[in-house]
């Protein structure tokens, strides 16, 4: 099934109404136990950098060709029983690969967290949204934690995953989300996964290229909203590639721009502190406001994201 008008706003609207229900299978989970258990059989401890990054490179490999036959075989399964169903599932699965809604709700946990000023909530709610150590974050940093994982995932988990499905329909999109879930569970840079997980955290850098800068520019267009269009734009080309990511950067100085804020300074992962260099200027001090702002800016980027690409699709007559 190619990618169509009608499957985007099904996704849409499956993302809005019902998000990720608890006790039904995301195939995320099914995509996590595969990698799991490819680790389990192919990761040998004590075996050669050579052996280790072609085995991490097999097991990449098998995810994500796995993850796009099965959703292809899916589809053409459903299809063949009803021309309706089809169209269903597509914007069912297509909305698993998207996150809009549970990025806002898992901000807005820790907004309502600090407004209850319950810090010590608010730090552990961020700690399920972020890598680093949250235990001794005062609320800015809390704060500042929740703006750049919405800026991050903003990319990450919504417009990289639609520009797939433009390219490539609901397969190329889960095809994406794996990429993400290997990423997430073997790019780490340390002695289990520097090598093990090095095609998984390289590849991930290539598939979120592209989507980073437009997610950079759907922030700054969603910007617009706060008047701040030409603040985001700017700190974007100014600092978007200070981040140690060659993506993450971007929509993260877009994000700065638009709220006026500084991003970046010290992270601890494990204990052991990590400097990020400073992104955005800090016109404002960091406030429990500014997640709300976050998440407005990620909301109206994803529309607008949505509208031109739906946009494109109608125009090559692709409405279902």
């Amino acid at each position: 099934m190619e990618p169509s008008v009608l499957v985007l706003a099904l996704a849409l609207f499956f993302d809005l109404a019902v998000g990720d229900p608890p006790g039904v299978v995301h195939p995320t989970q099914v995509m996590g136990a595969g990698i799991e258990g490819l680790e389990k059989l192919l990761r040998r401890p004590g075996a050669s950098p050579g052996y280790l990054v072609v085995a991490g490179a097999v097991a990449v490999v098998v995810i994500v060709a796995g993850a796009w036959l099965i959703t292809w075989a899916v589809l053409v399964a459903v299809g063949r029983l009803h021309y309706w169903a089809e169209f269903l599932v597509a914007g069912w699965l297509l909305a698993t690969t998207i996150a809009p809604r549970g990025l806002a709700e898992a901000a807005g946990d820790v907004a309502r967290a600090l407004k209850a000023g319950d810090l010590i909530q608010a730090r552990r709610l961020v700690g399920r949204i972020v890598g680093r150590d949250t235990q001794g974050m005062e609320e800015s940093e809390v704060v500042r934690a929740t703006v750049e994982t919405v800026a991050e995932n903003t990319c990450d988990g919504v417009i990289a995953p639609l520009f797939y499905f433009f390219l490539g329909g609901v397969p190329l999109a889960m095809a994406y989300r794996a990429v993400n879930t290997l990423d997430s569970m073997l790019g780490y840079k340390n002695d289990r996964y520097l090598y093990f997980g090095r095609v998984a955290a390289r590849l991930d850098d290539v598939a979120n290229y592209l989507p980073a800068r437009l997610t950079g520019l759907a922030l700054c267009g969603a910007a617009v909203l706060l008047g701040r269009g030409r603040e985001g734009w700017r700190i974007m080309r100014r600092d978007g590639r200070r981040h140690p990511s060659p993506n993450s950067g971007l929509p993260e100085a877009a994000m700065a721009g638009a709220l006026g804020v500084r991003l970046g300074g010290v992270n601890y992962y494990q204990g052991r502190p990590s400097y990020r260099p400073f992104i955005g200027e800090a016109q404002q001090p960091l406030r429990r406001e500014h997640i709300g702002r976050a998440v407005l800016l990620m909301a109206a980027g994803t529309l607008l994201f949505s509208l031109v690409g739906g946009a494109i699709l109608a125009l090559r007559g692709r409405w279902y």
